[in-house]
């Protein structure tokens, strides 16, 4: 391993380039990549010197460095700034942060404290790190995350690669469909998760950096122009925050199970019926017995959380059965005479049509165009995120207070005008279907009708969910990980077929750097030759390009090449 790594690095620091536009990202991400590799099947072996060594050599590296600045400079929360009110804009400022990630001499400043609204009314704290700490932070965890996932539990799914919310709800469906499944069910609610994480445990059970981990736990917090310190928890709002909030609670699952081995023995343990199921820090637990919940799992798992300094919430952990339902992750897990259903939940329902009134009403000003571009969007969303499960009556249902809600925003921009009037208007009929919202828009001089988006007409689609055992960092789930990826993308693709016989014929990478798209990383349509040069719209005119891609693409004027034609 010595000898590989020297020449490695030796063979890296040969190509280092001297501005920002100039790195070959292609080759940066494979090199990262490799390093990943490695770590994942060093951690397989309980090599740990080996983990050890590997972490080091990657953390100091150059790709792994400009890896990491690439992230926080690229991603969604680049706009803002931490206590510092330093941003990183320019090339040149990029660059000369790679430079600057180095753990000699490294001091995080404190955290600039923001309260996000939650559904329940009340606000949710979020600590938002400087630009380098966030560099900081997304470069550890380059190594810290083929660790995790290689130790994680198999069903757990927040916060990890080609894992969802969906598949948490396929794995509790898998556990509670049948006649013979489980028929109580525990539903936890740890109580202040990410503010009450012991942080001696989380110093001596992490695998990375323990200094670096010491100065990120102990850094601050400014809140309301106060330095408060920081003792317990990690902050919501780190790049790594998720990483160690899921190695706190890894053991639930696999230490549950070793438990009731050891207690009653294999042969016994298949007739409990226990499954977990978590989701960051969310979880249930089913059972054969609600004696078996109460008496035997709930205090195992009150010891296991004591451990860390956390504990459940009496007000919100209960155990029910499953005929009588419950709430997560927005859905509604319920058996009707003895048949599961998945539904959207009233809760998550009532949300949702909160928040198209709150835009619909505030939006009395806008053309009816812009409304549509507004609401649209929030509409395919909830709808592809529901579009698994038993949601067609959700759908009609919110479809028709979407329409009466509309009718009233016609009504209030046009007091003294008839219906008929504002049907003809606002609504037309599209097919076999009347009262379409629709207005017509101008591109290029031509016009082109957009239309409200149909929740009604949201295909169903059982998700299917990823297995537990797959690794991302793990050569022998490579096929795996990337038809997984592909179907996946395709599955949200499906309203635009252009975009998806754009993905097929790429095989999935992004024209420009070679490196795989997905719903995490996103994907942008750019045009070969553009539009304003008499560029067309047709397929052999246009790629798929990440969406940092498609910005270097047009700032440095690189001429992409068409991979495949269409």
């Amino acid at each position: 391993m010595e000898v590989i790594t020297s020449t490695l690095e030796n063979s890296a620091s040969s190509r280092i380039p001297l501005e920002w536009a100039a790195i070959d990202w292609q080759r940066v991400q494979k090199n990262v990549r490799a390093m990943q590799i490695r770590l994942a099947k060093a951690t397989k072996d309980s090599d740990w010197r080996r983990v050890k060594a590997l972490q080091r050599w990657l953390t100091r590296s150059f790709s792994a460095r400009a890896l990491a600045v690439k992230r926080v400079t690229e991603n969604q929360g680049k706009r803002t700034a931490g206590v510092d009110q330093y941003l990183w804009d320019t090339p040149p400022q990029k660059f000369a942060a790679i430079a600057d990630l180095k753990k000699r001499r490294y001091r995080p400043l404190p955290l600039r404290r923001v309260y996000i609204p939650k559904a329940n009314g009340k606000e949710r704290p979020l600590g938002i790190p400087t630009m380098k700490d966030r560099s900081m932070q997304a470069l550890h965890l380059l190594a810290l995350d083929p660790v995790l996932e290689s130790l994680s539990d198999p069903n757990s799914y927040g916060f990890r690669k080609n894992r969802s919310t969906a598949d948490a709800m396929s794995q509790i469906f898998l556990q509670t469909c049948r006649k013979t499944s489980a028929q109580w069910v525990l539903d936890a609610d740890i109580e202040g998760f990410f503010d009450n994480i012991n942080h001696k445990w989380l110093l001596s059970q992490v695998r990375m950096d323990k200094a670096v981990l010491h100065k990120w736990l102990s850094s601050g917090v400014i809140d309301r122009k106060q330095l408060l310190a920081t003792t317990a928890g990690t902050p919501q709002g780190g790049i790594i925050s998720p990483a160690l909030a899921n190695w706190t609670l890894n053991g639930l699952e696999t230490g549950l199970i070793s438990h009731l081995r050891t207690k009653f023995g294999p042969s016994k343990l298949a007739k409990l019926k226990v499954g977990v199921t978590r989701y960051a820090d969310d979880f249930v637990v089913t059972g054969a017995s609600q004696e078996l919940l109460e008496r035997e799992i709930m205090p195992w798992i009150a010891t296991f959380l004591a451990e860390r300094g956390l504990r459940l919430s009496t007000a919100k952990t209960k155990i029910v059965h499953i005929d009588d339902g419950f709430d997560f992750l927005g859905w509604n897990f319920r058996k009707y005479n003895g048949k599961l259903l998945i539904k959207p939940s009233k809760k998550n329902v009532k949300a949702f049509y909160e928040k198209l009134r709150n835009t619909i009403s505030n939006s009395l000003g806008l053309t009816q165009a812009t409304l549509i571009n507004l609401l649209n969007p929030m509409l395919r969303g909830w709808a592809q995120y529901h579009s698994p499960v038993v949601a067609k009556q959700a759908f009609s249902r919110l479809e028709w207070l979407l329409f009466w809600r509309l009718m009233r925003w016609a009504k209030r921009r046009h007091p003294n005008k008839s219906v008929d009037w504002l049907r003809q208007k606002y609504w037309r009929s599209v097919g076999d279907r009347n009262w379409v919202f629709a207005a017509d828009v101008e591109v290029d001089g031509t016009k082109n009708a957009i239309e409200l988006y149909s929740l009604a007409g949201t295909t169903i689609l059982r998700h299917k969910k990823v297995k537990g055992t797959y690794n991302p960092y793990d050569l022998h789930d490579e096929m795996y990980g990337e038809t997984l990826r592909q179907e996946r993308l395709l599955k949200n693709m499906r309203y635009r077929k252009e975009w998806a016989t754009l993905y097929i014929a790429q095989s999935g990478l992004c024209a420009h750097c070679g490196f795989a798209m997905d719903v995490d990383t996103g994907w942008h349509d750019h045009h070969v030759q553009p539009r304003a040069a008499g560029g067309s719209d047709a397929l052999r005119n246009r790629v798929l390009l990440h969406p940092e891609c498609h910005q270097q693409v047009h700032r440095l004027d690189i001429k992409v090449t068409k991979p495949v034609p269409v």
